[in-house]
């Protein structure tokens, strides 16, 4: 039994055209499940640990089905609820070249947008665990979300519990000026945050130096400059970030920086041509999460999350398919892509 692993969010419903056809074209769609914490929840299962995905679903057969997609990949879902009325939807659009990704949210009312305090026994949840993780999306849910969000990590204090957050900023669910707000003060009980190149400024108003997300411009030294501040700020064990340069829609690099407070480790950079790219930051959070509950070195560790994340972007639909000795296979150079036999 590997060690316990629990993470609480929402899992919604993602609905895509075939290939890369826009929406206008679609007569349908492919379906898969997925959300920022479930995706971490499959990764963390995939890579030996006992993980747990906590959430309320609706008590009919579409919430079924997508607790019954965490089921058939390994993740423990006993902790989740049924009740309320619908499961969250998201349409994805792949992009392609220079045409954009596009994602349209149909998760207004959705069963855990609808949970109150009081309603997870975290004490149980917790029992054992020894690390519990979040994302920025899902005390942007709701004032309601957010309280329970809090009695999570009151509850992960208590037990001696490590916590990481994901910033994951979503414009669509929250204001920045909100994000911020709601955030700083549920960072007081995070250990570890991770966070791409635009989480830390449009949430906390720390900006990059010399960097252009935009126009596909990073800067791992600059970076270092943000991690410095935001443990100095929140006093995190450790603060990780993604480093995406965005060229295309098709094509981006990508590595990884992991502060400790005092010094920068930096992955080797990748040359990813992406097949589907959602899901990317949590992939590396889970393969973060996964080095470091398995005693790896910092160094190692932002590698190994780097590969890891650099291997979703090959993999359609949210969650990260792949093993250890694949993530480690990258990770130590082996970069061909040649048949293994």
């Amino acid at each position: 039994m590997g060690k316990k692993f629990v993470s609480f969010g929402e899992i919604m419903l993602r609905l895509s055209p075939p290939g890369y056809g826009r929406f206008v074209q679609a007569t349908s769609f492919d379906a898969v499940y997925g959300g920022g914490e479930a995706n971490v929840a499959v990764s963390a299962a995939n890579f030996g640990l006992d993980s747990y995905f906590v959430t309320k679903v609706p008590s009919h057969e579409i919430g079924q089905s997508a607790v019954n997609s965490l089921r058939a990949l390994g993740v423990d879902t006993r902790y989740i609820l049924r009740g309320g009325d619908r499961l969250g939807i998201y349409f994805c659009e792949n992009g392609a070249s220079q045409r954009a990704s596009k994602v349209i949210y149909d998760r207004a009312n959705s069963s855990i947008s609808q949970v109150q305090p009081g309603e997870f026994d975290w004490d149980k949840i917790l029992e054992g665990a020894e690390w519990f993780h979040f994302t920025g999306i899902t005390p942007a849910l709701g004032d309601n979300v957010a309280a329970v969000t809090k009695e999570a990590l009151v509850a992960a204090r208590r037990l001696g519990v490590k916590v990481s957050a994901d910033l994951n900023y979503r414009k669509k669910l929250w204001s920045k000026e909100k994000a911020g707000r709601v955030m700083s003060e549920l960072m007081g009980y995070v250990d570890v945050l991770i966070g791409n190149e635009e989480d830390a400024e449009s949430v906390f108003g720390i900006k990059a130096t010399g960097s252009d997300v935009t126009r596909g411009e990073v800067s791992a030294e600059a970076y270092v400059e943000v991690a410095r501040k935001l443990v100095e700020r929140f006093d995190f064990e450790r603060v990780a970030i993604t480093l995406r340069e965005s060229r295309s829609a098709s094509d981006n690099g990508w590595a990884g920086m992991l502060y400790d407070g005092a010094t920068a480790h930096v992955s080797r950079k990748y040359d990813v041509h992406i097949v589907d790219r959602v899901g990317g930051g949590d992939a590396f959070a889970g393969g973060l999460i996964y080095a470091l509950l398995s005693g790896m070195q910092d160094q190692e560790a932002v590698e190994f999350a780097a590969a890891a994340s650099c291997l979703k972007h090959s993999i359609v639909g949210d969650v990260n398919l792949v093993s250890v000795d694949e993530v480690k296979a990258l990770a130590g150079g082996d970069k061909s892509g040649r048949v293994q036999r």
